[in-house]
């Protein structure tokens, strides 16, 4: 798994990285000091489990924990904390585990193996590899004004997920439907293709990587005025599929 360490403890910090290491299978893709740095990461690295310290300035670890829960494809959380009475509202948090400071190496790794088991990246994966019941849909149904209307998926340029609502942005306009991005690329992956948690692109709309603050990748998008963010993780498979279109 990609794990993301948040605690306001440098040395905390490092004792998780160095568990984490040692139990080896995972990788710790970065580090937060602070409830909101750690939603900030968890959107732009897309880690598979977040090891959360509670008690924090600022945000503390129960309230980032439940920010992160309203991701597209949230992280597994796994709180770490010296506060035992905390148990309570960590669970409420729809924590995977509890894990009392000093942290043992042997409970780390009991605490992760849990943790392997439901990940909802895991989940993910299962439906995508999973054959379609029956073939695609042709058109998208979509709510607009009050009255029904139909979008043809082969105007679709891309799928964009915020909150619980899916953005379709097409040759028409743009209109909101209430399915999933995992629903949508489960069923059109082959017209349409990942580029970062919150959002789905149509292959023939692929134009060309840039650059843009910070250097985080974007997607300008073909005959459109228009670039989406990629995520590290779709980076390579992006410019793999650019490449290959010539």
């Amino acid at each position: 798994m990609r794990i993301l360490i948040v605690d306001d403890e440098a040395p905390a910090r490092e004792r998780l990285a160095r568990h984490v290491a040692d139990i080896g299978d995972h990788q710790v893709i970065g580090t937060a000091a602070d409830g909101d740095e750690a939603v900030r990461m968890a959107y732009s690295e897309e880690p598979d489990l977040v090891l959360m310290d509670i008690r924090m300035p600022g945000t503390d670890g129960v309230t980032a924990a439940r920010a992160l829960a309203e991701m597209d494809a949230p992280p597994a959380v796994i709180f770490v904390t010296a506060y035992g009475e905390h148990a309570l509202a960590a669970f409420d948090a729809e924590a995977v585990d509890y894990l009392v400071k000093p942290v043992r190496r042997e409970r780390l790794a009991q605490a992760l193996r849990r943790a392997r088991r439901v990940t909802r990246p895991q989940l993910d994966a299962l439906a995508r590899e999973a054959p379609p019941v029956q073939g695609p849909r042709e058109h998208i149904l979509c709510r607009r004004r009050g009255a029904m209307e139909l979008i043809p998926v082969a105007d679709v340029h891309y799928f964009q997920a915020d909150n619980k609502y899916v953005t379709v942005c097409h040759a028409g306009g743009e209109d909101l439907i209430e399915e999933s991005l995992r629903q949508l690329e489960h069923e059109f992956g082959e017209r349409f293709v990942r580029i970062h948690r919150n959002a789905l692109v149509a292959r023939d709309r692929l134009g060309r990587l840039e650059r843009g603050l910070g250097g985080r990748p974007y997607l300008a998008l073909r005959g459109m005025d228009c670039a989406l963010q990629v995520s590290r993780r779709h980076v390579s498979r992006i410019r793999q599929l650019l490449e290959t279109m010539g």
